[in-house]
């Protein structure tokens, strides 16, 4: 059946208000920042339905999981995805972009930002909210203080970094260990299935030692000498940006070793029961 010329005409009219909508107020660059973490946001909530949805159907032993091990379950789910995502982001930022490349002569390094840099910030802040917002909602279930901390620094430090435009390339450096998430919430996935003594769970160990060893000790050898080439400009930088290059990374790095101290036990064992 034919449409009438009106209808057109009015769906047209639409349209283009909905397309000036989208590209002066959500993709604004005074407004990205915020349509980014309420994208973020709402990124986990369809995440974590759909993790339930799909689990419900194909995963057999979902169902006889507690209500505390399917919301965890489900929270993981999005955990995971938001970690591909803000890992395929740094790693783009950090060795393939152009932006923070030494060869641009467009200013300062440490104050290098662009739209698109500020827009997957703030999809990981939205994520690091919806999270906290989990872990006090069902404290200490998914989580005690430690994770409080960890998620409260995190969203601030990213933040800060987004809205200030401020040390942009070293929070992605920070944010390319989120590698290593999706394997540690597939050991807990194989771990809640009965599943500790297959193969599928030493392969992940094993993976997890690899890459923890890449993204959350040397790719941190790397940070550290980066600031230091670029010293000059770091110093250039706000107390609050100067903090967060300096500070949170020289932390997570001590966590980061006390915890690879662990997983290499832990995996000596798993090998040592094998054999």
């Amino acid at each position: 059946m034919s449409v009438p010329q009106k209808t057109v005409m009015a769906f047209k009219s639409y349209q283009n208000q909905a397309e000036v909508l989208v590209k002066n107020y959500l993709f604004a660059d005074p407004f990205i920042p915020y349509t980014s973490i309420l994208g973020g946001l709402f990124a986990c909530k369809v995440v974590y339905d759909l993790t339930q949805l799909i689990s419900t159907f194909y995963i057999k032993t979902y169902s006889s999981l507690t209500k505390i091990q399917r919301i965890e379950w489900n929270n993981r789910g999005t955990s995971t995805v938001h970690a591909i995502f803000i890992t395929a982001m740094s790693l783009y930022f950090v060795f393939w972009s152009d932006l923070f490349s030494d060869k641009q002569q467009s200013g300062l390094i440490t104050f290098r930002s662009s739209p698109l840099s500020a827009f997957g910030l703030g999809v990981s802040v939205g994520y690091f909210f919806a999270d906290l917002g989990m872990i006090f909602w069902l404290y200490p279930s998914l989580g005690g203080m430690e994770y409080v901390i960890h998620h409260s620094l995190s969203g601030i430090s990213v933040a800060y970094s987004m809205f200030s435009g401020e040390g942009q390339l070293y929070t992605y450096m920070v944010l390319i260990s989120e590698v290593t998430t999706p394997e540690i919430n597939m050991r807990w996935y194989l771990d809640t299935a009965g599943m500790k003594r297959s193969n599928a769970y030493l392969i992940n160990g094993v993976l997890i030692f690899f890459l923890w060893l890449i993204a959350r000790i040397l790719l941190f050898v790397y940070l550290f000498n980066h600031v230091y080439r670029h010293y000059d400009q770091v110093m250039q930088l706000h107390i609050m940006g100067y903090f967060l290059v300096f500070v949170v990374p020289t932390a997570l790095a001590i966590l980061n070793l006390m915890w690879f101290g662990k997983i290499l036990k832990g995996l000596k064992k798993t090998l040592a029961k094998k054999q």
